[in-house]
C-alpha cells in the first residue's frame, strides 16, 4: 500500500502575544524543536501601552503540520490568539525591501525606468548607485530583484511579510 503525502503549503500565521522578554525565543524555539522552518518573521508592538505585540510568521507544511503548529502556539501562555490568514479567507500581504543597484549609462536609465514601472522609489541616489524602496506582495518584490540583478544589483534588505484580513473585522 502506497502512502500519499500532501504537498507542502505556504501559510501566513498571525500571533497576538504579551509583549514580554523571551516570547519570541519561545515561539521560534517551538519551531526549531520540531523541525519547522520559518520563511519570514516580523514582530511589532500593536498597543498604546506597549503590552501586546503581533508576530507574523510565514511557514510551509502539509495541512496536518500547520494544524499542529497552530495548536502548539495556542498552548503557549503569553499567546492571546493565533490566526492562519491563509485559511481564514481573503487577506492582504505586503513586504518592504530596500534594493541597492550600481551602474552608469544605459543600465542606470533602465534601472530608473523599471523602478518607475514597479512603483519603487529612489530613497538614496549617488552618481554611481541607487537605493530603491519597494513595497508589495512578495512575488512583486522577487520580480523586481530579479530584473535588478541584470542591471547591477549590489544588496537587498527585506522586512518580512505582514498580513491582515480584508474587511472590517480583526483577525
Amino acid at each position: 500500500m502506497k502512502i500519499q503525502h500532501r504537498e507542502s503549503e505556504r501559510h501566513v500565521l498571525t500571533i497576538v502575544v504579551d509583549n514580554e522578554p523571551g516570547i519570541l525565543a519561545k515561539i521560534t524555539g517551538l519551531f526549531t524543536a520540531r523541525g519547522y522552518n520559518i520563511d519570514s518573521l516580523t514582530v511589532a508592538d500593536i498597543s498604546d501601552n506597549h503590552t501586546v505585540s503581533r508576530i507574523t510568521i510565514v511557514t510551509s507544511g502539509p495541512p496536518s503540520v500547520i494544524d499542529q503548529i497552530e495548536a502548539q502556539l495556542d498552548r503557549l501562555v503569553p499567546v492571546h490568539r493565533v490566526v492562519d490568514l491563509t485559511q481564514a479567507g481573503p487577506h492582504v500581504e505586503r513586504e518592504l525591501a530596500l534594493v541597492k543597484v550600481a551602474g552608469t549609462g544605459e543600465k542606470r536609465v533602465e534601472a530608473l525606468r523599471l523602478a518607475d514601472i514597479f512603483r519603487a522609489r529612489p530613497v538614496d541616489t549617488t552618481t554611481e548607485s541607487f537605493i530603491f524602496e519597494i513595497t508589495g506582495p512578495p512575488d512583486k518584490i522577487d520580480s523586481f530583484i530579479a530584473l535588478m540583478r541584470e542591471l547591477g544589483l549590489v544588496e537587498v534588505g527585506r522586512t518580512g511579510i505582514v498580513g491582515m484580513m480584508r474587511g472590517p473585522e480583526a483577525a
